[in-house]
């Protein structure tokens, strides 16, 4: 599949056989990307755990994109931070296979994560992007993150030091107007 393939796909919870092929588009982020600030490649029961605390509704959820059994990406929502007072936070996270950006499946993916969110207790959506990556700072602004700030230098990978911008959504999510 190509870039420029539109290929429709399902949405749906991640399950247990979603797990290798979760692994290796992670692992492409993991290999070649500043996206994530992981720098060694996980097997698959390396995330097992990873795995084992999302489910299909609740505020900690994982989403994939799936093509004719083929996973093309997910979208995931996790605790912001270990403490009570943050529990109606969540940090939300996409990933694409490389074969699969820049077909809408991201904005997807994320409608439908936000979608679910939207009927749990829960007040604001963060996001952090590696920077510079204007795909994703584009696909978080066009769904309606709004930028709260930067920190800077705060990852080091690939022998530089890498900024982190702050995105963040007000829950309930209104999808924009386009």
């Amino acid at each position: 599949m190509s870039a420029t393939t539109v290929t429709p796909a399902a949405i749906r919870p991640g399950v247990l056989g979603d797990l290798p092929a979760l692994t290796e588009i992670y692992n492409h982020y993991v290999t070649g990307s500043n996206a994530t600030f992981d720098v060694t490649p996980f097997s698959v029961p390396d995330r097992q755990a990873w795995f084992d605390h999302y489910a299909a509704t609740g505020p900690h959820r994982l989403l994939v994109a799936d093509a004719d059994g083929e996973v093309l990406g997910y979208a995931t929502s996790s605790p912001l931070r270990p403490k009570p007072a943050y529990d109606t936070s969540v940090e939300t996270t996409i990933y694409c296979r490389p074969d699969a950006v820049g077909q809408g499946l991201g904005r997807r993916l994320y409608e439908a994560l936000l979608a679910g969110l939207a009927r749990e207790d829960l007040h604001r959506a963060y996001a952090g992007i590696a920077v510079p990556n204007d795909a994703s700072v584009a696909l978080h602004r066009a769904i309606g993150f709004t930028p709260l700030g930067t920190y800077r230098e705060v990852g080091r990978k690939f022998g530089r030091y890498w900024d982190v911008a702050w995105f963040e959504l007000a829950l309930p999510y209104a999808k924009p107007r386009s």
